[in-house]
């Protein structure tokens, strides 16, 4: 008999008995990740603490692109990636940019960064993306069915934009290792693609349809959904900042706030790109770096999309929300202290017009920017810490922090409450970094 799938066993996971449901569990980090997870482990029976300084969903969790990018299973550093660093650093126009004066502080992020580009490493990264996403829209469509919001999920697929065959090819060993998995695409080209998604200006030549992904109308009320559920069953969101994890004879016991201490069973790091910090006093250094992305909102652009089309050479995303077109993307590596950059936010405003000549900009939304917590390998940091029982991680998921959530929570639930989760966390481990 096949093993249950993590959504089967998601879908059955009950209190077990009276030692799972007494269960404490403190959550530092109210992001969609960590609302998810609340949301399982609420739903599993046990008591459930959530903790940020801020309100619920505000960061990366309210400004992405809205995509559900199960597929996804390529990690940012491909084979080849050494060669576009002084693009990087030079093109302040860059999908992936470096600011240069952030080069130093960045060097040995980028030394592990390159190093993850080797192709076996890159085959055991979407080997574990595959495992932990592969089925995202399935664990998101179960658990807003149950909060009665399914009408935040579009599953129209999504819909990526080449100007030409060189540019698609650059692409090739990602789409060959979407097709490892099992993950299905249609190329389209001249007449077909301008049929199928009509006002795409004549630049864009070749059209990848993803028939398999899916994309929220709104991320933010995506997330309080999660939440909500997780509070109708019991959890508790508290305003404040997790200072430090409190340890006692070898194990993780609570969490030391900026209102006093806080006992618990068990501890979740999901405070994005803050859960490194938590670490470093218990002897874990965690290569966390920003990976800033911005939006732009136009409430009214003139151009009716059914899903999120992406402008694969700029890494752009324009996505259908209820508020409008939000156009998303790109990169920069600048850190947590350096300013907002306003012409990355002016260069998706021109993403627009290249993609949709007749598109409108004007009355476009102050733009936003937000740190998503990214580690040199794409894979977020998941599961137990071997050094103190106790305490568990969940962060650094980076571009696919929305499509990952429900996931996550799901196999980290069982982790933490049983039954076991039938896929392996040691590739997600904290130790990997050891």
């Amino acid at each position: 008999m096949a093993a249950p799938s993590i959504l089967a066993l998601a879908r059955r996971a009950r209190p077990a008995d009276d030692a799972a449901v007494t269960q404490h569990i403190i959550i530092a980090g109210a992001g969609v990740v960590g609302v998810a997870l609340a949301w399982h482990l609420a739903r599993g029976g046990a008591r459930v603490t959530i903790i940020d300084p801020d309100d619920p969903a505000a960061g990366a969790s309210y400004g992405n692109a809205g995509a559900i990018s199960q597929g996804s299973v390529a990690p940012l550093a491909m084979p080849g990636v050494l060669k576009q660093v002084p693009g990087m650093l030079w093109d302040p126009r860059g999908a992936l940019r470096i600011p240069p004066t952030a080069l130093p502080r960045l060097l040995p992020w980028l030394w592990r960064f390159v190093a993850a580009a080797r192709p076996a490493r890159v085959l055991e990264i979407a080997e574990a993306l595959h495992a932990l996403q592969g089925h995202a829209l399935d664990h998101h469509r179960m658990m807003l069915a149950e909060e009665g919001a399914l009408d935040l999920l579009r599953e129209n697929g999504q819909l990526l934009l080449y100007p030409d065959e060189a540019g698609f090819a650059k692409d090739a060993g990602g789409f060959s290792l979407r097709r490892r998995f099992g993950h299905r695409f249609d190329i389209l080209r001249g007449a077909a693609l301008a049929e199928y998604q009509p006002g795409i200006a004549p630049h864009y030549t070749l059209g990848v349809v993803l028939p398999d992904q899916g994309s929220s109308t709104n991320p933010r009320r995506h997330a309080l959904a999660f939440l909500r559920g997780a509070e109708r069953m019991g959890a508790t969101l508290l305003r404040g900042r997790v200072q430090s994890i409190i340890t006692e004879g070898g194990r993780a016991t609570g969490v030391m706030t900026d209102g006093g201490p806080l006992p618990a069973d068990h501890v979740v790091l999901a405070a994005g790109m803050w859960s490194a910090a938590l670490l470093r006093p218990l002897g874990y250094r965690i290569p966390l770096e920003s990976q800033r992305g911005y939006h732009v909102m136009i409430p009214d652009a003139g151009v009716t999309l059914e899903r999120p089309v992406v402008a694969s050479d700029r890494k752009a995303f324009l996505s259908p929300m209820e508020a409008g077109l939000r156009v998303a993307g790109t990169v920069e590596f600048g850190g947590l202290k350096r300013a907002p950059d306003p012409r990355r936010a002016a260069y998706l405003l021109e993403d627009v017009k290249r993609v949709f000549p007749a598109a409108r900009t004007d009355g476009a939304e102050p733009f936003w920017m937000g740190h998503r917590p990214c580690l040199p390998d794409s894979l977020p940091v998941l599961g137990p810490v071997a050094r103190w029982p106790g305490l568990w991680c969940a962060f650094g998921h980076g571009h696919l922090g929305l499509t990952s959530s429900a996931p996550t929570g799901s196999v980290l639930s069982l982790a933490i409450l049983g039954p076991a989760p039938n896929i392996d966390l040691a590739p997600f481990a904290p130790e990997r970094f050891a």
